[in-house]
């Protein structure tokens, strides 16, 4: 968790490569330095940003469990299935919430982005997106583009319908975003 996260909502890049060694090998000769490959590593000039993220990275992964286990207890109190559940062992900050309706999903990954704090005025729409055999919807409103540690829904439009929410750099705002997308639920249910 640490490593995917190892950024902490900081550093504006950041992944890991697994595999066999010598395609690493081959992998950080094209990503770093050629001639140097992986110890030199790919810093960018961000090096404090990610000695921060790291320092900060088990407070944000706590912050994001404790989103999970918020949306997954509130969203089961209102009728939805979800796992994750509020009480059962996690291994992961991804929290799945089944919808069983295409209208419901959407509405709830648009109330995700309304609720961030980035480019919450968007609303996102499903769409064709490479890769993906069904349209997609996309909820992040990212300091840092494709950070989904901060806070992200998103799900492809097939039934059973089920979102995929992670992240909440603080517990605060994964919590008023979860909130404003619950809100925007109930709205659709008394339309």
């Amino acid at each position: 968790m640490v490593i995917k996260n190892l950024g902490g909502g900081l550093a504006p890049n950041g992944a890991y490569i697994a595999g066999k060694k010598e395609l690493i090998e081959l992998a950080a000769e094209r990503l770093t330095v050629p001639g140097q490959g992986k110890e030199v590593g790919p810093t960018l000039g961000i090096n404090r940003q990610i000695l921060q993220g790291l320092f900060f990275a088990p407070q944000t992964v706590s912050n994001a469990l404790k989103t999970a286990i918020f949306a997954s207890r509130l969203l089961e109190k209102l009728g939805y299935n979800v796992s994750p559940r509020y009480d059962e062992k996690r291994t992961d900050i991804v929290q799945l919430i089944n919808f069983q309706d295409e209208q419901k999903l959407i509405k709830f990954c648009q109330g995700i982005q309304m609720g961030s704090p980035i480019d919450s005025n968007t609303i996102p729409e499903p769409w064709d997106m490479p890769g993906y055999t069904d349209k997609v919807i996309m909820a992040a409103g990212t300091f840092i583009q494709g950070s989904s540690i901060e806070l992200s829904c998103d799900a492809p439009i097939r039934p059973p319908y089920t979102a995929f929410l992670q992240g909440g750099l603080t517990y605060e705002y994964g919590k008023a975003g979860v909130l404003r997308a619950v809100a925007l639920l109930q709205n659709l249910n008394t339309n």
